[in-house]
């Protein structure tokens, strides 16, 4: 046997392989979808409305914050203060931020300068600020680029009821405002984000939680040692729910969808944003992130059609690729129609195949590209472990 034919046989069974676990990973989110919907059925009354403290960290302006920060301005819910916090009293965020509190005068708002962020983390320092200035024992911590619905509140709330859960984080529907790779990115969100999330919890429960919503405890909080332990991390989110996780608190995973609003529009942009959270990922959870390549199913179908192709098999080839392209379609109409509600995706569910393409493409350059990022415009380099180091006077290139 030649070299040539053990290269082709292996590069045959790898395609092969591929597909096979990427088939069986569609039918693992299948069964999450399931189980998601039956808990969401099962919800509570929302009886349990405790007075609650929401945490906005802001920098900068960005498409649509007005929008963004009304949402909460208009909740279902009996009592709350929203706190906002940034580096100067002169962001144009907290300008925003005034304007829209000057519309809804009956929710208390509290405007915290927290100046230059002595951690890496500069998010996580502008949360520790603002809880300390917290008023009520249950904190909301949300993202700029988020935007809710009147009982979001209501529905993150509720499983605090129970004293065990210590965390509630939420999925997220990515909604993109214009442009085509804006869109891919949005579906990425949506399907390829909440699709991971599923499954993770099915197997080993939530251990993690999601930036873009955060419900917690000052107690467990403080029980972990507030959020200076995290702002040595990249994802301090992931970081934050596993922590809660360790000190032995639940971390539940909420019914409530949220919207996540995708802010980059060019392609540049948005290649550099998901390379930096693909990089990131592989320096929290190597292994996890090592062992998601299984998970994409068209580049094993494009190696089926090429090596199939070349020893003439070409029909052979062709059925391995429209597998993958039939199974990343249903995959994303099931998790876009069935859990997240984004009609957009849905709509153009034909183009997830492209989406899944660039995800692996991503994947596969975060263990070959720079370990120098950008966080909040301020760059700085992965470390082992997902720690970051800021980087002073330097530029980041992508």
């Amino acid at each position: 046997m030649t070299f040539g034919s053990i290269f082709f046989d292996a590069l045959s069974t790898l395609a092969v392989f591929g597909v096979a676990t990427s088939t069986i990973y569609s039918l693992m989110v299948a069964v999450g979808v399931l189980r998601f919907r039956r808990r969401a059925a099962a919800a509570g009354s929302r009886r349990f409305q405790p007075p609650v403290s929401v945490l906005k960290p802001l920098h900068g302006d960005e498409p649509n914050l007005e929008e963004n920060l009304a949402s909460f301005f208009q909740q279902d819910y009996p009592e709350y203060e929203i706190l906002f916090c940034a580096r100067k009293s002169d962001d144009p965020g907290l300008e925003t931020a005034r304007r829209v509190a000057a519309r809804f005068p009956r929710v208390p708002v509290r405007i915290l300068v927290c100046g230059e962020p002595p951690w890496p983390n500069a998010r996580t320092y502008s949360l520790e600020i603002m809880r300390r200035s917290a008023r009520f024992p249950i904190l909301v911590a949300t993202d700029s680029d988020v935007r809710v619905a009147p009982d979001y509140l209501a529905t993150v709330v509720e499983p605090l009821s129970d004293s065990r859960v210590g965390m509630v984080t939420c999925l997220y529907r990515g909604v993109a405002r214009r442009g085509f790779w804006a869109q891919l990115e949005a579906m990425g969100m949506s399907v390829e984000m909440t699709s991971g999330v599923l499954v993770a919890e099915m197997v080993e429960g939530m251990r993690f939680a999601l930036g873009p919503s955060m419900v917690m405890r000052q107690s467990t909080i403080e029980k972990i040692g507030g959020f200076e332990p995290v702002a040595q991390f990249f994802a301090d989110d992931f970081v934050l729910g596993n922590r809660t996780a360790k000190a032995g608190e639940k971390v539940v995973l909420s019914s409530c969808i949220v919207e996540h609003h995708a802010v980059n529009a060019s392609f540049t942009s948005i290649v550099a944003h998901q390379q930096g959270w693909a990089t990131s990922t592989r320096f929290s959870r190597p292994l996890g992130h090592m062992g998601s390549v299984l998970t994409y199913a068209v580049p094993y179908g494009l190696l089926g059609l090429a090596v199939l192709s070349a020893a003439g098999h070409a029909a052979l080839g062709a059925l391995l690729l429209a597998i993958t392209l039939l199974d990343r379609v249903l995959l994303c109409m099931l998790v876009a129609g069935c859990v997240v509600r984004d009609r957009s995706a849905l709509r153009k569910a034909w183009l997830y195949p492209l989406r899944d393409l660039m995800g692996f493409c991503f994947w596969l350059r975060s263990y070959f590209g720079s370990r120098r990022l950008s966080y909040r415009g301020d760059p700085c380099e992965l470390l082992p472990k997902g720690r970051m180091r800021k980087l002073i006077h330097e530029s980041v290139k992508n």
